[in-house]
């Protein structure tokens, strides 16, 4: 392989592994400039659904209403948010404590931490129940 000469030299690009930095260097009499590519910022939170029957989700939709004592004209959805909907983590408790009287499941804590929404909660569920 022949090397070579500086005077030849007209481009440098290299290819890192991806998300990181892309170096440009071109040499053309004037000063080296590099370009700098930012990496796409990672998901913060990976949500895997297992899209729970929707029987499910309305049956957690009607015990989250009764727990928080919403009115009938509030909308809770799949999409619904414990905290949107005015649950503290006391509230969130004893929604999971309902969830098991109903759906006779017994959930870990660990799992119950990670309840968000109406759809998170029914996801659960279903994989516990099938499961048993």
């Amino acid at each position: 392989m022949a090397a070579a000469s500086a005077s030849s030299f007209t481009s440098l690009k290299s290819r890192p592994a991806p998300g990181l930095a892309t170096i440009a260097a071109v040499k053309s009499g004037a000063p080296l400039s590099f370009s700098f590519r930012r990496p796409v910022p990672a998901v913060s939170r990976l949500r895997i659904s297992c899209a729970a029957k929707p029987e499910t989700v309305e049956k957690v939709a009607k015990i989250v209403k009764k727990q928080l004592a919403l009115p009938a004209e509030t909308p809770v959805t799949g999409d619904s948010k414990f905290a949107a909907l005015g649950a503290d983590s006391l509230d969130t408790v004893e929604i999971v404590m309902g969830l098991e009287e109903e759906f006779h499941i017994s959930v870990e804590e660990d799992s119950a931490q990670s309840i968000a929404t109406v759809q998170d909660a029914a996801d659960l569920i279903e994989e516990l129940v099938q499961k048993k």
